[in-house]
């Protein structure tokens, strides 16, 4: 099979995976809005930021970026805490909870529901699927750096 017909199928395959293990989310639970999550990912990105430097890098107001972390805060998503080498400034940090959330939040897949089916697979076909996931994965990391090299050079 050539590169092109697996792609199809391989696309084919994962969207019919994808279907029947995403992960489905409480439509009463509360959810993180787009500011929200852009936060938390520049947060666990960079470490810890004073409220001014957040709101630098996002290119918000001050006075914004305060509430939004004030909010963050009192949700038990981010900590204040001073500055070991200032004591006059303060550090906002993502607590567990704050890093739970980011990583539930791009979970794609349900792992109960992915764990239950790769139960129902023998184990020499789990490590096949998953040698195959990391060979694929590397194959598009090199697809990707070599793009990022073309359009720096166009």
């Amino acid at each position: 099979m050539d590169a092109e017909a697996a792609a199809r199928e391989v696309a084919e395959l994962y969207q019919e995976c994808y279907l029947r293990l995403y992960q489905r989310l409480d439509p009463r639970g509360w959810r993180a809005s787009q500011e929200t999550l852009m936060v938390l990912q520049h947060l666990a990105a960079a470490g810890p930021l004073t409220v001014t430097e957040a709101a630098r890098h996002l290119d918000r107001s001050q006075a914004a970026v305060s509430e939004l972390v004030a909010r963050l805060v009192r949700r038990g998503f981010l900590a204040r805490m001073a500055d070991e080498r200032d004591r006059r400034r303060h550090l906002v940090w993502l607590t567990a909870a704050g890093q739970e959330l980011l990583r539930t939040t791009f979970q794609v897949l349900s792992p109960e529901l992915l764990a239950a089916a790769l139960a129902r697979m023998d184990n020499a076909d789990r490590e096949r699927l998953l040698r195959g996931l990391c060979a694929l994965r590397e194959a598009a990391d090199l697809t990707a750096r070599e793009r990022r090299e073309e359009w720096k050079a166009e």
